[in-house]
């Protein structure tokens, strides 16, 4: 026997033996194996189909947070906006108010130097005829020491208060 080409009787049991194994793997461990082939394709869909469930939730999420953070910083804008107002609000309502403080105290002291103007006005008037009433009461007496003068100064008078 030659140890290069097999016998034809080796080849024939060789195939026998073949066909055999393969009758009994069909029977007992093909359907087996290709259920656990079959699960493990089921498991690798059921695996990628979770992925892209993930990604899409992620994707869904991402778009949630950007809508989230646009409507915080839109609100964020508005407090903002809306606490500016009020500050300018607040500034012209004080500068009006200091405004109005300031016209009221102006009135109170144009007021109160009309009234002292009077009053100083008042006691001017009144030592100027007290001034006048001095003079004429004492160029009165100097006219009216002499008895001549005084016969004079009252007929002139009396002339005067008839031509009037």
């Amino acid at each position: 026997m030659d140890l290069i080409t097999p016998g034809l009787g080796l080849v024939f049991w060789t195939v026998i033996t073949f066909l055999f194994l393969l009758i009994i793997l069909k029977k007992f461990a093909w359907k087996p194996i290709l259920g656990a082939v079959s699960e493990r394709e089921e498991g690798i869909k059921k695996a990628l189909a979770s992925a892209e469930d993930a990604r899409k939730e992620m994707e869904n999420l991402h778009a949630d947070n950007e809508r989230i953070l646009k409507e915080a910083r839109a609100e964020r804008e508005a407090l903002l906006k809306e606490a500016r107002d009020i500050k300018n609000k607040m500034i012209d309502d004080a500068k009006g108010e200091a405004q109005n403080q300031a016209d009221k105290i102006i009135t109170q002291a144009q007021a109160a130097i009309e009234s002292e103007k009077k009053a100083a006005m008042a006691e001017l008037k009144k030592h100027v005829a007290d001034l006048s009433i001095e003079i004429a009461e004492k160029v009165v007496r100097k006219e009216l020491s002499n008895k001549d003068k005084q016969v004079q100064l009252v007929e002139s008078m009396l002339v005067e208060a008839k031509l009037n």
